[in-house]
């Protein structure tokens, strides 16, 4: 059984918004994919959606977006994107999902999900920008994380925690930007961290590797070439 990541997946299966205005590469992502997807994954596999699943506004458009993922292999845990517009408490995201009978699919909102010796924490984050917006909205989404982590101590302080996040709690400039998410992840020996939201040029602003014992991935399907990241 493995673990496996892809992030910005920006589903519009109705056609509401061709992906592919954003550059040729996004020409039928979703094709893309649901082909790796098929060659990568089995049942009894764990797949990563950090945000920004889909371009619906309400959830109860949701459907043709949910059906999709559950018709592929794997259990899927979706984090909060900007873009996730539809998004709504876990009690009602639940019920949707068991209403319609996809049983394979599940969330992660203040909240936490045992996988084996994994413990699966995130939050959704927001921009490192050096304004009071930011200073407000990552000090509300830092303990949103500390929430998610507390709850995963739940299961027991020996087994592994992955931290999923949408936006990057770590990006180059000039300089190195780092955050208090990785000081928190720190404090609660968080060992890999996943995250979205970057694309296009916004990759040169990525940063991979080990950081303060930490190893960070940017899974953003366009720049994973819509392949599936084994964790």
């Amino acid at each position: 059984m493995a673990i496996y990541a892809i992030g910005d997946l920006h589903l519009s299966l109705n056609n509401e918004k061709p992906m592919n205005i954003f550059g040729e590469n996004w020409k039928k992502h979703e094709e893309k994919i649901r082909e790796s997807w098929l060659e990568t994954v089995n049942d009894e596999d764990l797949v990563l959606i950090p945000g920004d699943f889909s371009w619906k506004m309400h959830l109860k458009d949701m459907y043709e977006d949910f059906n999709y993922l559950n018709s592929m292999p794997g259990k899927k845990l979706l984090l909060k994107g900007n873009h996730d517009y539809w998004w709504e408490t876990l009690a009602k995201m639940r019920k949707f999902i068991n209403d319609n009978n996809f049983k394979n699919i599940d969330f992660v909102y203040n909240n936490s999900y045992e996988y084996e010796d994994k413990i699966i924490v995130g939050t959704r984050g927001w921009a490192l920008n050096d304004t009071e917006n930011s200073e407000k909205m990552n000090h509300r989404e830092e303990e949103r994380l500390k929430l998610s982590i507390q709850d995963g101590l739940k299961y027991g302080d020996s087994k592994e925690i992955i931290c999923m996040m949408h936006y990057p709690p770590i990006k180059k400039a000039e300089t190195l930007i780092s955050s208090e998410y990785i000081e928190i992840m720190k404090m609660y020996n968080v060992k890999t961290c996943i995250y979205g939201h970057l694309h296009g040029k916004s990759h040169e602003e990525a940063f991979e590797g080990i950081y303060e014992g930490i190893n960070f991935k940017l899974v953003s399907a366009d720049y994973l070439g819509f392949k599936l990241y084994k964790v």
